[in-house]
């Protein structure tokens, strides 16, 4: 939390000087809310969270922006740790990558053009990708990955999105959605005896879906719930955790504010209904996203410290389900 407060006191000056020809004065506060947002509450839900650097790359229309890391010879200092530079991904974007070396930058567009469209869920779902940054600052994270033999040749990080997994494939996209409505069925059970039979029924079930698939396919199916999933099941847990921050006054001034109590009681069914909705074979890697956050949330009422053990256990969460 020292790092990320010490980097935010950095970086408010630099946010304040700027003007619309450079960093759009919303830009600003919704940066300079994130910094103070994640200092306050990401130790709350992983440990030592506030020891991983942030780095930022806002984009927008005219430019990007960046914050908490060194500029590359194209970008323009503008203010302390803030630096603009010409545009070159698409606006819409949203991702976490190592961009200008070593370390996992954020890359994501303004709220408007982005699937959050309001700054409350947009700063929720900028803690997503900074979750991604503590996965990719494990040791042997890189190495790791290369080591699931899935990319197939591809060194541009792709593969990770366009796998050949067999969406498509009747038997697969059918097990599937049984699958998901018990995961649905067993997580939301709020009889405590109810819950452990279809919890259990759940997890005989997961075996039998994982036996359909290649070993191949099982670590990328393994590894898209480890690491998408539990960032979105850690975006609800974040936006949970922020029902009790109190934003900063000009953060409520912000014409699309939403306060953080009102969009953390709603998160949580959000992934629900949107889970309920997950077709495999249209969705494609994108129903692994809430899958896997509704399988975290199945863990936290079946072993409430499963996460001590998430980061030693990398790309895959099927030991949490094996029979004890």
């Amino acid at each position: 939390m020292r790092l990320l407060t010490a980097c935010l006191l950095l970086i408010t000056p630099a946010l304040a000087q700027s003007s619309a020809s450079q960093l759009p004065p919303d830009d600003a506060i919704r940066i300079r809310e994130f910094y103070r947002l994640a200092a306050q509450i990401q130790d709350q839900i992983w440990p030592e969270w506030d020891k991983v650097p942030a780095p930022l790359l806002l984009l927008t229309d005219k430019a990007e922006f960046l914050s908490h890391h060194s500029a590359p010879k194209e970008f323009t200092k503008i203010g302390e740790d803030l630096y603009a530079g010409p545009r070159q991904f698409p606006t819409g974007l949203s991702a976490t990558f190592p961009v200008f070396g070593p370390s996992s930058v954020i890359v994501i567009g303004e709220p408007k053009n982005t699937e959050s469209k309001t700054s409350t869920p947009w700063l929720i779902a900028v803690m997503h990708e900074h979750f991604h940054q503590l996965q990719n600052a494990q040791r042997g994270y890189y190495t790791g990955v290369e080591g699931l033999g899935l990319s197939r040749g591809d060194q541009t990080g792709m593969w990770m999105l366009n796998y050949p997994f067999p969406y498509e494939k009747p038997e697969i996209a059918k097990s599937f959605s049984q699958l998901r409505d018990l995961l649905l069925a067993a997580v939301t059970e709020k009889n405590d005896a109810e819950f452990a039979k279809l919890a259990k029924r759940y997890i005989t079930e997961r075996r039998r879906f994982l036996a359909q698939l290649s070993t191949d396919d099982h670590k990328y199916f393994s590894f898209q719930l480890w690491q998408e999933g539990i960032a979105r099941y850690t975006q609800i847990k974040t936006a949970e955790a922020a029902a009790s921050y109190q934003p900063t006054e000009e953060y409520k001034t912000l014409g699309d504010f939403e306060s953080f109590v009102d969009y953390s009681a709603r998160a949580r069914q959000e992934t629900y209904d949107e889970l309920r909705r997950a077709d495999l074979a249209k969705w494609k890697r994108v129903a692994f996203y809430s899958f896997g956050a509704t399988e975290g949330l199945l863990l936290d009422r079946l072993n409430a410290r499963w996460k001590e053990e998430y980061f030693q256990r990398m790309f895959s969460t099927d030991s949490y389900f094996d029979p004890r």
